[in-house]
């Protein structure tokens, strides 16, 4: 999108050659000569940043701001002025400006500022203000499944969208953890404040603080301005940490201070920021053994499971997949433009014994892919491209040795050894396999295996 620039100053050469530089980078720029001139350009231009001197001949330009932020408050206004002085930049601060600049004006700065601003613009636009689309696509009524585990998920959704405590969603790669985080902010009071994702194994570790809480200008090399942390961005509504389990303990100490304390500090600051965004972080790596190992730091993992939330990987609640499947493919045919579609019964009684290694994302990815290959309005079973070997029918089928093997029964005999090797001891276990005890009592009786302890440690 095309970035629009007001450029507001009585001086016609500081007018001119603002315009000319900014043109030069692609922006498209109005002009004005006067704050009167201006207060037109928002409605007819409607740029997203003015940049405003202070002293021009009528209207100045702090009550040019100030008309500003009432007649189009999601103008971004910097203001620059020949005359330093403390009370004109507290006014223009309080006013609401983004920026305040100092005349002489240094282009690479003003180039610093403005990409700043319109690179949070962007973020708030993403993240921050909740259209009726979106709205629409993450009610409760959009997460579908009637398993039992799912059942006492919307439960817990339902009671979480009612406060603002810390939130811990776990489950395999793929169960849609972010899915779930999304619904309990977009039912909630906050619902249009910002939600604000960070995958943290997509960002370098030594960049994750400050994309996290921001920095100050010179606090290494290339910060050339002050930039606002997604704690900062995300206002009250929420930030989610998905994969926090791979984050160092030098990160997650500086985690458990936002936590304890609810402020943070931007790279290279000396002032704290107060953050009032809830945290809700997932991860598919099972913590507890991570504690164990001195990996992950236990007070910041009984900060963060203040309320657990375990996703059930696709496998364990198959009778959902139908139901899920025809869901997806509605969202896909209409993001394809293309007419509603259906299964054929070959298409269903295929996606009913894949097993989903991937869960829901592979089941996504598949019905996506479906729907543009299609040549009709039936998806057939060859348009779903499902991997053979990961179908228990198509396994039983090879011969083998392991004929038997399908992914219950190697799913039981691990269940089984794992058990030996602890002695029997359920803690041990689950700590072993990743899993809270419950969903491991869950699984045993499933399978029917009756544990015998032949460890005394209990």
């Amino acid at each position: 999108m095309s970035r629009r620039i007001l450029v507001v100053d009585d001086d016609t050469l500081i007018r001119e050659t603002l315009e000319n530089h900014f043109r030069s980078s692609g922006a498209q720029v109005a002009v004005a000569d006067s704050a009167e001139a201006a207060l037109a350009q928002l409605t007819a231009f409607a740029p997203g940043l003015m940049i405003t001197d202070v002293r021009m001949s009528g209207m100045d330009g702090i009550a040019l701001l100030a008309l500003a932020r009432e007649r189009a408050p999601d103008v971004d206004v910097i203001v620059m002025t020949a005359f330093q002085d403390m009370r004109t930049a507290l006014s223009a601060m309080k006013a609401g400006a983004y920026e305040y600049l100092v005349k002489p004006l240094d282009l690479d700065r003003i180039d610093a500022v403005v990409e700043r601003c319109f690179r949070e613009r962007s973020l708030r636009r993403r993240a921050g203000h909740l259209s009726a689309e979106a709205a629409e696509g993450h009610t409760l009524d959009q997460l579908v499944g009637a398993d039992p585990q799912m059942i006492e998920i919307y439960k817990r959704i339902g009671m979480l969208v009612r406060v603002r405590t810390p939130v811990l969603v776990r489950g395999d790669t793929g169960t849609g953890k972010e899915l779930i985080a999304r619904a309990i902010h977009f039912n909630s009071a906050d619902a249009d404040e910002p939600f604000v994702a960070v995958n943290c194994t997509a960002i370098p570790e030594s960049l994750l603080e400050s994309e996290l809480f921001g920095h100050t200008r010179g606090a290494f090399t290339g910060a050339v301005a002050d930039r606002k942390g997604r704690f900062e961005l995300a206002g009250r509504g929420t930030v989610f940490l998905d994969e926090i389990g791979d984050t160092t303990p030098a990160f997650q100490a500086k985690l458990l201070r936002v936590l304890q304390e609810q402020e943070f500090y931007p790279v290279g600051a000396e002032v704290a920021r107060r953050c009032e965004a809830r945290i809700i972080a997932a991860t598919h790596r099972p913590l507890e053994q991570l504690v164990a190992d001195g990996q992950f730091r236990e007070d910041l993992y009984f900060r963060l499971r203040v309320v657990e939330i375990t996703v059930p990987p696709l496998r364990e609640r198959s009778a959902d997949v139908p139901a899920l499947a025809e869901h997806l493919l509605r969202i896909a045919a209409r993001d394809a433009h293309r007419p509603p579609l259906r299964f054929s019964d070959g298409a269903l009684r295929r996606l009913r014994a894949h097993t989903w290694p991937g869960n829901v994302r592979e089941l996504e990815n598949a019905v996506r892919r479906a729907v543009v290959v299609a040549p009709g309005r039936i998806i057939e079973e060859e348009d779903l491209a499902l991997d053979a070997a990961s179908s228990p029918g198509a396994e039983r089928a090879t011969p083998s040795a392991n004929v038997d093997r399908t992914l219950a029964a190697v799913e039981r005999a691990h269940l089984e050894q794992v058990l030996r090797e602890c002695g029997g001891n359920k803690r041990r276990a689950s700590r072993a396999l990743g899993l809270t005890r419950p969903r491991l009592d869950r699984l045993l009786e499933r399978h029917g295996i009756r544990v015998t302890v032949t460890d005394p440690e209990q």
